[in-house]
């Protein structure tokens, strides 16, 4: 059975006290009274599952100071004011500084429980997920699409570790299965917002439409005491708000999210003014934004919004010298989650690997990682080195690791000789088999 929803109600108006705890006891709520604000400062924790209903003015501490002390012990937690009239600017300016929401006396009991119930409902969201994060298990050092030793990907981490140090909006762009999630989820994970919610919208399922249903809320069902589902501005407000392939986002969708960011502020459906909107922005894209732009596919203002900070994810056939590394990972990812043993990577195995230009980049890879972790091994999409025989394929692997020391090295054959651990001598005789010419891999001057 669920538990019945939690409110610690104040005013020290003891016949109001009385009157309002009766009428929401009635309506199916577990209420606390207090005649202070001091007092119901007591015992409170950030877990507290409850909301809180405080009236405004009160001797002593009033319900303005109250909220500020809530929010500095846990800004998650709901606070809805009770305020005269007279009061409503300066409840309408608690609003945008934190508090969830304000009604003006008298209340009726419906209003009253309607707010109540969204902000009980989420207050158990925030709850939930703060419980999930807390019993997740550890996984393995680093998002294994993020990792390599390759120049391109060592240079990738240190600037989104920069991004997330100075808590800057970012555009990341990549192609499609290259990893631009893991990009943005590094970058939230590493910032100020890392205990904070992750958002993550899909810009191509959102007609304009929809989109203010998922960014502001949609009512749950058709009686107020069923509450709302909170949307996504909601849901991202001081945490981070991931917006995928945000080349799909229609115009008129474009022109409202630039309303609302430009504004600091957002109404959620059902609440009777707007809050504050503090968020980190991230988006990501698979198209040229730039070249969008310019054909008036895309706004823009909101381009020159998010592409102040831009991070490029390379394409897997850039990185060719991580691919066995991220495989080995991939496949032992999957063998964890199936609980079977990791299978031993021949020859054969890592000349396929190399023999790829993987159009589809690290999605492929895993997919084909899953299914060797599975003894299925299909052969990947392109030529099949396995029909030239085993020489041919031990030669093509070969060859890719030749490649891969010059482009680590700038072309620089003292360093691929150093790093391969091969005499000059033989090195060379190497080259000159596979036909490969140092040269092609050093920086050319612009």
């Amino acid at each position: 059975m669920m538990a019945q929803p939690l409110v610690r109600l104040v005013d020290d108006d003891a016949d109001l006290l009385a009157a309002t705890a009766q009428a929401l006891r009635l309506a199916g709520f577990r209420v606390e009274t207090f005649e202070a604000a001091e007092a119901a400062l007591q015992g409170l924790t950030p877990d507290y599952p409850g909301v809180v209903l405080s009236d405004v003015r009160m001797p002593g501490m009033d319900g303005l100071e109250l909220q500020r002390c809530l929010q500095a012990l846990d800004p998650d937690l709901p606070v809805i004011l009770l305020t005269g009239h007279g009061d409503v600017p300066m409840a309408v300016a608690a609003l945008k500084a934190g508090a969830w929401d304000f009604l003006t006396k008298p209340a009726g009991t419906d209003a009253l429980t309607a707010a109540l119930r969204r902000a009980v409902s989420a207050r158990a969201l925030v709850l939930e997920n703060r419980l999930l994060r807390a019993s997740r298990p550890e996984p393995e050092p680093g998002d294994p699409r993020l990792l390599g030793d390759s120049a391109v990907m060592v240079h990738l981490r240190q600037t989104l570790s920069r991004v997330a140090e100075a808590g800057l909006d970012a555009l990341i762009s990549g192609p499609v299965g290259a990893g631009k999630e893991a990009v943005a989820r590094a970058i939230h994970a590493q910032g100020a917002r890392r205990g904070r919610a992750f958002v993550h919208i899909i810009c191509a399922a959102l007609d304009p439409v929809a989109f203010e249903g998922e960014m502001l809320g949609r009512p749950a069902g058709a009686s107020p005491r069923q509450g709302r589902l909170p949307g996504a501005l909601e849901q991202a407000h001081r945490g981070t708000l991931y917006l995928d392939g945000i080349e799909h986002l229609p115009p008129a969708a474009q022109a409202r999210l630039l309303t609302v960011l430009g504004a600091g502020e957002y109404r959620p459906a059902g609440a009777a003014a707007p809050r504050a909107l503090e968020l980190r922005l991230i988006a990501s894209t698979s198209a040229d934004l730039g070249a969008l732009t310019a054909a008036g596919s895309f706004r823009a203002d909101l381009f020159y919004r998010l592409s102040g900070i831009v991070l490029q994810v390379p394409p897997l056939s850039a990185r060719l010298e991580d691919v066995p590394g991220l495989f080995r990972r991939f496949v032992r990812d999957a063998c964890r989650r199936a609980d079977l043993p990791v299978p031993a990577l021949d020859a054969a195995i890592q000349a396929r690997l190399m023999a790829q230009d993987w159009p589809g980049n690290l999605r492929e890879l895993q997919q084909l990682a899953e299914s060797v972790a599975l003894g299925l091994a299909p052969s990947p999409s392109g030529p099949d080195p396995a029909g030239e025989g085993l020489t041919a394929m031990v030669s093509a692997y070969e060859a890719e690791l030749l490649r891969s020391a010059l482009r680590r090295s700038g072309g620089q054959v003292t360093r691929a000789m150093k790093a391969l651990h091969l005499p000059r001598k033989t090195l060379y005789d190497k080259l000159a088999r596979h036909r490969i010419d140092p040269a092609a891999f050093r920086p050319q001057d612009r």
